[in-house]
């Protein structure tokens, strides 16, 4: 569970701890400043994990953490390493049949291994992922695993589609305890939860897929896996979210063992109306299950041959909110990454699909503990099932209590109080406008700009009669980020009530900081509209409601100029590329 006893780290004090926690995360390559096109940036990773008082977050367990910051070379971290060493050298052993390539690749890896663990610096995970692609670039083999993980598909589904498990499954047995007040609506719920449970428990026999000639389990011995412990808090989360109206759940898949078994349980939760995305790696990686295992293996292809596959990697919200409404239930996407679950590497529409879900299910044991076992909190509400010895544990995170969530709902809601108001202003005879400009373009200055725009506005309905127009700052609200503010305004700007569509130009601001008596500042010289992400999105809006309604007016700096900015820093609200400015 989590570790409530772990103490934050604190920057500033102590100067040679800092150069470590530093080199921690250059030795990594987790660092978004050395590595800004592969590490997600500040707001996107705040879009999965909720930092405590501007805590940095790193993708391994509390108490590997602890021992890489020690600089003391520990037992521990020592027997991780000897962990991922001994299953390279496994893997080139089972893979490899000429000598000399056997043996010159256990050379290289010798070599890579003593260079890279030499300062304590690196998380083994980051050593696994490195030798692993040696591995791989040397040998050719795009797959290595992939007949192995077909066998073993193609067992689970023998298994699954067998007579004696559906006759298991549909069993009566004292479970289903039957009251004389019972309504038939919590009989079928009921009866719901308990073939839930029992395909949740046959995960406890992943192993048994492994072994070549296995015969099927008998009916005694399935309802025996039927009864397998389930231990932890998390199983009455779990049937809650069974039970839910409609959900959207990030299923994250981990070894290939366990996938044939993993989508039965969501192809169940499918039926039931909840909506599934199942993450699994964006490329091979040991026996975890890829993108490759799901277009090559028959059993996953015709598994997955009604899903929606999302192969964007930088999905928008408009766009994911408008797939996820199709009348698909299933849907597949890469976590973007090859390697144990590094939320510091993982796709953009990963981290959007993550913050955008009602909850996260996650398996097996490697990711509990960088999940549940971690201090860490995170944005979504967290399941973990892993297999412990002849039991089932389920655990549970809550999601941080403070937490802002705006459904696609909630922002469709606002939309349409703000289209109310324009239809009641348009009822009154007055002209509705509009007002497009820079609010957070400018990193650390979104209280000037909305000040900026507040002041001009005011003045320009001051100067005119029967003028109602809409002040984009003044609907912001803690936690929206840009993607919350783009979808809930393309609602409203597509409504069909805007009469007059203005984007400010430089000339606005120069006489807002003169309304203001002040000196224009020198960040604020030359700037218009066209400066602002936002709005070089909502220009190709403007241009496209203008065909459908040629009366709008459109008064905008020169259409050329907007080029110039094309995508948010993700959760931001400024183009990524001003970051480092």
């Amino acid at each position: 569970m989590e570790n409530k006893d772990y103490v934050s780290v604190l920057i500033g004090k102590d100067p040679d701890f800092d150069a470590w926690f530093t080199a921690f995360f250059l030795k990594n390559h987790i660092d978004p400043f050395a590595y800004p096109s592969k590490v997600g940036s500040k707001e996107q990773v705040e879009f999965m994990v909720f930092p405590e008082e501007g805590e940095r977050y790193y993708p391994c367990s509390d108490k590997m953490f602890t021992a890489i910051m020690s600089r003391k070379y520990t037992a521990f971290l020592k027997q991780r390493y000897k962990q991922v060493y001994q299953k390279i050298m496994a893997m080139i052993d089972e893979l490899i049949d000429s000598e000399y390539d056997k043996q010159y690749l256990k050379t290289l890896i010798d070599i890579k291994y003593d260079d890279e663990i030499s300062a304590g610096l690196l998380i083994p995970s980051r050593l696994e992922k490195r030798l692993h692609k040696i591995f791989l670039s040397r040998t050719h083999i795009e797959n290595p695993y992939a007949r192995e993980k077909e066998t073993v598909n193609q067992n689970a589904k023998r298994f699954l589609e067998s007579e004696i498990l559906k006759k298991a499954l549909n069993q009566v047995d004292e479970t289903l305890q039957l009251s004389p007040d019972i309504t038939l609506v919590h009989l079928r719920e009921k009866i719901k939860e308990i073939e839930f449970v029992r395909r949740i428990t046959l995960l406890t026999q992943s192993r048994t897929w492994t072994q070549e000639n296995q015969k099927l389990p008998s009916l005694n011995r399935i309802k025996k896996i039927f009864n397998t412990p389930i231990m932890g808090d998390g199983l009455s989360p779990l049937i809650s979210l069974m039970k839910a109206k409609k959900q959207k759940i990030l299923w994250l898949a981990d070894e290939s063992s366990d996938i044939v078994l993993d989508l039965s349980i969501a192809e169940f939760l499918a039926e039931l109306g909840h909506i599934v995305i199942l993450a699994v790696k964006e490329s091979p990686f040991f026996k975890k299950v890829c993108l490759a295992d799901t277009r090559t293996d028959p059993v996953l292809i015709r598994e997955l041959e009604n899903a929606h596959y999302i192969y964007e990697k930088t999905i928008s919200k408009n766009k994911l909110v408008n797939l996820l409404k199709h009348d698909k239930n299933l849907y597949v996407i890469s976590d973007g990454t090859r390697e144990t679950l590094n939320l510091l590497l993982v796709s953009t529409t990963f981290s959007r699909i993550f913050k955008e879900v009602d909850c996260v299910i996650s398996r097996g044991r490697s990711q509990k503990k960088r999940l549940i076992d971690s201090h860490f909190r995170f944005t979504q509400n967290i399941i973990n099932i892993s297999v412990m010895k002849k039991s089932l544990l389920i655990t549970y995170k809550p999601r941080h209590g403070a937490v802002i969530k705006f459904s696609h709902q909630a922002l469709e809601e606002k939309a349409n109080r703000i289209i109310d108001q324009m239809k009641s202003a348009k009822g009154k005879g007055m002209t509705v406008m509009f007002y497009s400009g820079i609010i957070g373009s400018i990193p650390g200055k979104i209280d000037v700009a909305k000040k900026i725009m507040s002041t001009f506005i005011d003045y320009l309905e001051k100067q005119s009669a029967n003028l109602f127009i809409i002040n984009p700052s003044l609907y912001y609200e803690p936690g929206m980020d840009a993607d919350d503010l783009m979808y809930m305004w393309e609602i409203v700007q597509r409504s069909s009530y805007i009469d007059i569509w203005r984007f400010q130009t430089s000339d606005d601001i120069a006489e807002t900081f003169a309304l203001l008596n002040q000196k224009v500042p020198p960040e604020w010289i030359g700037k218009d509209s066209t400066y602002s992400t936002g709005c070089t999105k909502e220009i190709r809006i403007a241009q496209e409601v203008q065909k459908e309604n040629p009366e709008m007016q459109l008064i905008a700096p020169s259409i050329d100029k907007f080029m110039r900015r094309n995508e948010y820093g993700v959760g931001s609200m400024y183009d990524r590329r001003l970051a480092d400015f």
